[in-house]
């Protein structure tokens, strides 16, 4: 499902949080400003559960959240029964372009059990059978131009170059990778150990090992039918739509690149 913003009301004694939820599309950034119209969400965290989704959209998402002075985490709200705070539950998954977003908040935190996973940047409509396709002179192009604002994007928001080696390492016929929690620190995604930092007086248990188990491999890759959506037998997320060449004539059907899973 494309991503959706919620306020989650943490009372008593506590602020309240933003979820993200689903894959980044070309409507995500906009959604986000309606979301944000009319709160004053400056300083707030974002609790993140995403499979990824549209690399320059993800970038505009990402840039808007730091403007605001967002901080970053993951994980899955979980409501609780009246008078009782919602809480945290960490066995949550942020892949792909998902963290790149991440990487956006001015202070993160991974909490234990949280699955950070990447992969290479890829033409979305040949990502199923990536070997066997074939790319012209203009997809070589798409692609490596988006890596290049990817680039410029990671270390605006201060990540370190190891974020963009291990992702792009990763083709798209692997398992996408999960990060270590001595990469997270390595990557410069993971900047502080103490969930108070991002969400005060909240508490977020250890994930179990039913709640922690790998996603399997079909639903990491996307599907191109019709305007993105997936069909109910159709492999889910993360697609990442090229935009047009800066200073030249576009495609009329411009390709389409997946994130870092």
């Amino acid at each position: 499902m494309p991503m959706r913003f919620s306020w989650v009301a943490c009372q008593p004694n506590c602020r309240g949080w933003v979820t993200a939820v689903g894959i980044v599309t070309a409507d995500s950034p906009k959604d986000f400003d309606e979301f944000a119209r009319g709160r004053q969400l400056g300083g707030s965290t974002i609790v993140l559960d995403s499979s990824g989704g549209s690399v320059n959209d993800s970038i505009a998402l990402g840039r808007r959240w730091r403007n605001l002075g967002l901080l970053t985490t993951v994980g899955i709200s979980k409501a609780r029964t009246v008078g009782e705070r919602a809480n945290i539950d960490p066995a949550a998954y942020c892949e792909s372009m998902c963290v790149y977003l991440l990487l956006s908040g001015k202070t993160r935190y991974i909490p234990d059990g949280a699955h950070v996973r990447v992969h290479q940047i890829w033409m979305g409509d040949r990502a199923d059978d990536a070997k066997a396709a074939s790319y012209s002179a203009q997809d070589l192009m798409i692609v490596e131009r988006d890596i290049g604002r990817l680039a410029k994007y990671t270390f605006d928001m201060g990540g370190a170059g190891d974020l963009l080696s291990l992702s792009l390492s990763v083709p798209p016929w692997e398992d996408l990778y999960e990060l270590s929690r001595e990469e997270l620190r390595l990557t410069n995604l993971s900047t502080t150990d103490l969930i108070a930092e991002v969400l005060p007086h909240v508490d977020v248990p250890k994930a179990s090992l039913a709640e922690s188990a790998a996603k399997p491999v079909q639903d990491r890759f996307v599907t191109t039918a019709g305007e993105g959506e997936a069909s109910p037998q159709s492999k889910s997320t993360k697609t990442a739509e090229a935009t047009a060449p800066t200073g030249g004539a576009a495609p009329t059907t411009p390709p389409k690149t997946t994130p870092p899973k």
